[in-house]
């Protein structure tokens, strides 16, 4: 499966829609789209997963990798409308303690 990344920025503001599978074959892309948009001093970036189906550890090191830049830029990173296998994800690898996974969002692909 493909990965779609639709991304509407608006000053500081950064909103990335994800949609399909996150793994070893479609992280690369991932990455290749959200880093540069990391480099912006304050930025705040907002990272929708509603529409994730899969993701797998290579998926999470590339949100890790956004997250420290963001924060090494002192802006501000957030996911959300993570399905309860993505959060879960996150909560047993102890990234949900650092990266902010609000689910005020509700959503995802079950």
């Amino acid at each position: 499966m493909n990965i779609t990344i639709d991304v509407k920025e608006n000053d500081m503001m950064i909103e990335a829609m994800v949609s399909g599978e996150i793994d070893a074959y479609t992280a690369p892309k991932l990455r290749e789209e959200l880093f540069p948009l990391t480099e912006k001093e304050g930025v705040e970036m907002v990272v929708n997963l509603s529409e994730v189906s899969y993701m797998d550890s290579t998926g999470l090191g590339v949100f890790v990798g956004v997250f420290k830049n963001v924060r090494a830029n002192n802006g501000k990173f957030q996911i959300v409308g993570l399905s309860d296998r993505l959060k879960r994800l996150f909560e047993i690898t102890g990234l949900a303690d650092i990266i902010d996974i609000n689910s005020g969002i509700e959503g995802g692909v079950q």
